[in-house]
């Protein structure tokens, strides 16, 4: 009995220490095997996602937060308007009518105001995922004039004229007469007439006809349409094609392009 009992103790305390040191590196050996943080999965998961929805909103589809009242009722500020970045990628071009969103730098800006890299580098991001307001140089407004068109304001009834042709823009905003700047011009080719919804209160082609880019956008400036709201929920809804150009005719001036 005694013999056993010390037998029992001796096994004891071996198992004392040798199992204690055996569970020790278990735990350890499995806290090693995990990567040590716990918050190292999560965080590469999370970046990754950040990178996809950065690459997608990149040549696929970009967030746009709307930044101000010039294309009401159509887009309100706060907006978050998805632009489709492939509609015009295959050989399409914008389409009078359509909602686009493109580079103003040297139609409506002259240049890009210059920024901290590491500044621009975040607002771009944070622009890119509709987190901010979009770039300066960036706008939203409809496409009225396509290349070779003759677009003109004002005929006797106070509408726009494409090709001759009166266009009903029913899109406008309530009370908003189509111009109260008359123009007259013969779109270039490669370029877009481009007005906001919200007349009185955009500055669009109209504006900047006396500057060196004669107001109007290069197609290659395009970004992308704009095809839906996403955000706010309760105004979520795609963007439906106007039929206020339907009755008009193809370019009278295929080769031509200037003033009137």
């Amino acid at each position: 009995m005694d013999t056993e009992a010390q037998h029992t103790e001796r096994g004891s305390s071996s198992d004392t220490g040798e199992g204690s040191r055996s569970v020790r590196s278990v735990r350890s050996g499995g806290r090693e095997g995990r990567g040590g943080s716990p918050w190292r999965t999560p965080g590469l998961i999370g970046v990754a996602c950040a990178v996809f929805l950065l690459l997608f909103s990149h040549f696929v589809v970009q967030p746009f937060q709307i930044p101000s009242s010039s294309m009401e009722p159509t887009l309100q500020v706060g907006d978050r308007v998805l632009v489709n970045k492939l509609a015009y990628r295959f050989g399409s071009e914008p389409q009078r009518g359509d909602v686009v969103v493109f580079d103003g730098t040297g139609s409506f800006v002259r240049e890009a105001p210059e920024e901290n890299p590491l500044t621009a580098l975040l607002h771009a991001a944070g622009a890119a995922l509709g987190l901010t307001e979009p770039a300066e140089t960036d706008y939203v407004k409809r496409v009225v004039g396509v290349g070779g068109d003759r677009v003109k304001c004002c005929d006797k009834g106070g509408r726009v004229e494409v090709n001759g042709v009166p266009v009903s823009e029913g899109y406008l905003h309530p009370g908003d007469a189509p111009s109260q700047v008359p123009f007259d011009i013969v779109v270039p080719q490669g370029t877009l007439w481009v007005m906001g919804d919200h007349r009185s209160q955009s500055r669009d082609s109209r504006d900047h006809l006396g500057e060196p880019g004669g107001g109007v956008v290069p197609v290659e400036k395009v970004i992308g349409r704009a095809d839906w709201i996403g955000w706010p929920f309760g105004r979520w809804s795609s963007i439906e094609p106007t039929p206020a150009f339907r009755d008009v005719p193809g370019a009278a001036h295929p080769a031509g392009g200037g003033h009137g």
